[in-house]
């Protein structure tokens, strides 16, 4: 794919594995760009035979990965592979992808929808889809963040997710449906629903938030959307620290169920999910306090988590005394 940037007129700004890419079009103006899908989450819904959120995680997996570099989200093409072309199904999953778009405050100016039944297969007959977008948005270049400036001492803050998000589901099936056994209308009193609507909670989209940092001139110098590998994405920021997280949120019931009923290790945990923590800002230590303030007021549950600290091995360090590294997590004695 690399030597692909030989033909194009504009030149790539960023290296390959960061969260979102920038085109230098000149005149200062980068153009972020960033694809994903939703995963297997899909099946969920076909086991519930509930489709509109999932567009929701649609959105919410593009444009989360565009705001690592600071750019600002403008608009998503979806892609919407189907076994059958209901539309009934495919109005549903249009209304997750018009509440996405209404959150992240973007517009869905095209898209494209393929009857595929030779390639598509779900779980449910009729019912096989698959649904992923791209996304562009703007950053000015002199304004890209990479984690360039990070430096030891910085905050990191965690905004809260919303639940499993959109990583992880196929452990989480695995664990629920033919492990437990539990089918997917299955009531839990812990989570005051069923397993599958719990399982279907949309990804949190923190478009508005993130924004409205960056508006107020608040000097954010790295952003990490924490999806799969957890709180290890922190390293993928371009700086040679690593992170002491001395505080961590209580994550939310259904990752405790999960290890529960499925018997899976902390490390497991923390390299697969996100653990309550969706999305994290580092910001000097001075500005912390004003970062947390104007997330409260905007009514985010945000939490300050730890340090940047100098570590050319480049690790996350847990309160529970799991140490991450490359994209793992490992126990230290």
């Amino acid at each position: 794919v690399g030597k692909t940037l030989a033909f194009g007129r504009y030149r790539s700004a960023l290296d390959f594995g960061y969260f979102a890419t920038v085109l230098d079009m000149g005149n200062n103006l980068g153009l972020a760009l960033s694809s994903d899908g939703v995963g297997t989450k899909l099946l969920v819904a076909e086991m519930l035979d509930k489709y509109d959120t999932v567009g929701i995680d649609c959105i919410a997996m593009n444009v989360n990965d565009l705001l690592c570099v600071g750019a600002e989200p403008l608009a998503l093409l979806d892609y919407i592979a189907v076994q059958e072309a209901d539309p009934a199904m495919l109005e549903a999953i249009g209304k997750g992808l018009y509440e996405g778009a209404r959150q992240a405050n973007i517009s869905i100016p095209g898209g494209e929808i393929a009857q595929v039944r030779e390639l598509i297969k779900g779980v449910r007959e009729g019912r096989g889809f698959d649904l992923a977008g791209a996304c562009v948005g703007t950053v000015p270049m002199d304004r890209i963040i990479i984690g360039q400036d990070i430096r030891p001492g910085d905050a990191v803050i965690g905004l809260r997710s919303s639940g499993i998000h959109s990583n992880g589901l196929t452990l989480a099936r695995d664990v629920f449906f033919r492990r437990a056994g539990y089918p997917a209308d299955k009531y839990v009193p812990e989570f005051g629903r069923t397993v599958g609507e719990e399982l279907l909670e949309p990804t949190r989209i923190y478009v508005r938030e993130v924004m409205e940092l960056l508006r107020s001139d608040l000097p954010i110098r790295a952003m990490a959307h924490i999806t799969s590998d957890g709180l290890t994405n922190l390293l993928r920021v371009q700086a040679p620290v690593g992170y002491v997280l001395e505080t961590l949120p209580e994550p939310q019931p259904i990752f405790g169920m999960l290890q529960r009923l499925g018997g899976i290790s902390d490390e497991e945990m923390y390299q697969v999910y996100n653990m309550g923590v969706g999305f994290c800002l580092v910001v000097a230590a001075a500005q912390a306090d004003r970062a947390l303030a104007s997330l409260k007021d905007l009514g985010v549950e945000a939490y300050r988590l730890g340090h940047a600290v100098a570590d050319p091995e480049r690790r996350v360090r847990l309160p529970n005394g799991l140490v991450g590294q490359g994209n793992d997590f490992r126990r230290m004695p």
